[in-house]
C-alpha cells in the first residue's frame, strides 16, 4: 500500500483489493449488520406512514454528517431550520446541514433514473456545496491531520487520473465480484474517499453515497440509516481506520469498524421506530379525548411528520377551517401534548415528546 504521505497515491489500486478481506471475522461482523439492516428495512416497509421517518433521520444524519467535518451545529437548530421555526437567521452551518440533507434526497431520487454511479456522486456533491461539482484538475491537494495540520495522505492528483480511478469506482459498485454487499459498500467507501475527487465536500458526498449504496442494493428501501451519528462518536477510529488501509492494507479492521456502524445504527433506529410507534398510539388516543371534532389518526400523524407545526399547516392539510384547527392545537396545549412558542407575531406548536425521543435516544453506543 502507499506509505508516503507526500507523494499522490497516483496508481490507487482498484477494488476488489488482491487480498482476502472476508476473513472469519469480517464475515461474523457482516453476518450480525445483516441482521440489524434486515430488521430495520422490514420495520419501515410495515409504517403505515414512513414519511415520519424520512423527514426526520435524514436531519440527525446531516447534523451529525457536517459536524465530522467540523461544521458544527445542533439537532434543535437543524429541525427548527427545516420546518421554518427559527427565530434567528440561519447560521451558515445550518445551511450546509440542510444541504446536506436535501443531497441525500436527490441522490436517493435520481436511483429511479439511472444506478448509483459518478453521475450520482456529482448530483450529491453539487448539491452539498451550492455550485456545480467538477472533478478536481489542479495539484496541491492533501489531507492534514487537525490537530499537527501533518501532511497524512495526498489523493491522485490530475483530472485524466482521477476519472480513470472513478471510473473503476463505479465499475466496482456493479460488477460480478461475489463479495457480501455489506463488506463491498465499506470497500466502496474508502475507495472514493481515497480518490477524493471533488475539490471539497468528498467527506460529506461519500457518506451519503453509503446510504444510496445500501438502497440501489435493496438492502434498505429508504435512506434512514443514521451512520453519521456512529463516525462522530468514533471519529478518531474512523480516520484511524482509513489510514490504516492506505498505509498498511488494514482491510479488516477498517471493514468490521463500518459493519459496528451498520449494525449499531440499523439497532438504535429499529428502537427508535418502537418507541416512536408507542409515544403515536398514545398520542393518537389523547387527541380523541382532548379534541373529539378531530379526525385523530390524520391529525397525530400530521404531527409527528411535523413536529415543529403551524395553524396554517392544519388548515392546509385540509382538515379544519383555521378556528377549529386554532382550537385543537390549543387544546393539545392545554393537555400537555404539544408546546406552544411564539416566532415572531405567529404561533408554533412542537411535539416535544417527538424530538424529546430524537435527541436524547443515544444514536450507538
Amino acid at each position: 500500500m502507499w506509505a508516503d504521505p507526500e507523494v499522490p497515491y497516483q496508481d490507487l489500486p482498484p477494488l476488489p483489493p488482491s487480498s482476502e478481506v472476508e476473513t472469519p471475522r469480517v464475515l461474523k461482523a457482516a453476518i450480525a449488520a445483516s441482521r440489524s439492516l434486515a430488521a430495520l428495512d422490514a420495520a419501515c416497509r410495515r409504517l403505515p406512514d414512513p414519511s415520519m421517518l424520512i423527514n426526520t433521520v435524514p436531519l440527525l444524519e446531516a447534523q451529525a454528517s457536517s459536524e465530522i467535518e467540523n461544521i458544527v451545529t445542533t439537532n434543535d437548530e437543524v429541525f427548527r431550520a427545516a420546518h421554518g421555526a427559527l427565530s434567528q437567521p440561519e447560521t451558515p452551518a445550518v445551511k450546509e446541514a440542510l444541504r446536506y440533507r436535501e443531497a441525500l434526497r436527490q441522490g436517493y431520487d435520481s436511483l429511479s433514473e439511472r444506478p448509483l454511479s459518478v453521475t450520482t456522486a456529482t448530483i450529491v456533491c453539487t448539491s452539498l456545496r451550492g455550485v456545480e461539482a467538477r472533478v478536481r484538475d489542479y495539484t496541491g491537494t492533501y489531507i492534514g491531520d487537525p490537530a499537527s495540520s501533518r501532511r497524512i495522505y495526498t489523493p491522485p492528483q490530475g483530472a485524466e487520473v482521477i476519472r480513470q480511478h472513478l471510473s473503476a469506482w463505479e465499475a466496482f459498485l456493479h460488477g460480478s465480484h461475489g463479495i457480501d454487499p455489506l463488506v463491498a459498500m465499506a470497500l466502496q467507501h474508502y475507495q472514493f474517499e481515497a480518490i477524493h475527487p471533488f475539490p471539497d465536500g468528498n467527506g460529506r458526498t461519500g457518506r451519503v453515497l453509503n446510504l444510496l449504496y445500501l438502497v440501489d442494493k435493496g438492502l434498505l428501501a429508504t435512506p434512514v440509516l443514521y451512520l453519521s451519528g456512529y463516525i462522530l462518536r468514533h471519529k478518531s477510529r474512523y480516520y484511524h481506520c482509513l489510514q490504516g488501509v492506505t498505509e498498511a492494507g488494514a482491510w479488516e479492521e477498517w471493514i468490521v469498524y463500518m459493519m459496528e456502524a451498520v449494525d449499531a445504527t440499523a439497532t438504535w433506529a429499529l428502537r427508535l421506530i418502537e418507541a416512536i410507534s408507542e409515544l403515536q398510539a398514545g398520542t393518537e388516543e389523547q387527541v380523541r379525548r382532548l379534541v373529539p371534532r378531530a379526525p385523530a389518526a390524520e391529525l397525530t400523524r400530521l404531527l409527528f411528520t411535523q413536529p415543529y407545526i403551524r395553524i396554517e399547516d392544519v388548515v392546509r392539510a385540509g382538515y379544519a377551517k383555521r378556528q377549529a384547527a386554532s382550537h385543537w392545537l390549543g387544546a393539545l396545549v392545554e393537555g400537555e401534548v404539544l408546546i406552544r412558542e411564539r416566532i415572531g407575531r405567529s404561533s408554533i406548536f412542537v411535539n416535544d415528546g417527538l424530538l424529546s425521543l430524537l435527541f436524547t435516544s443515544p444514536p450507538v453506543a
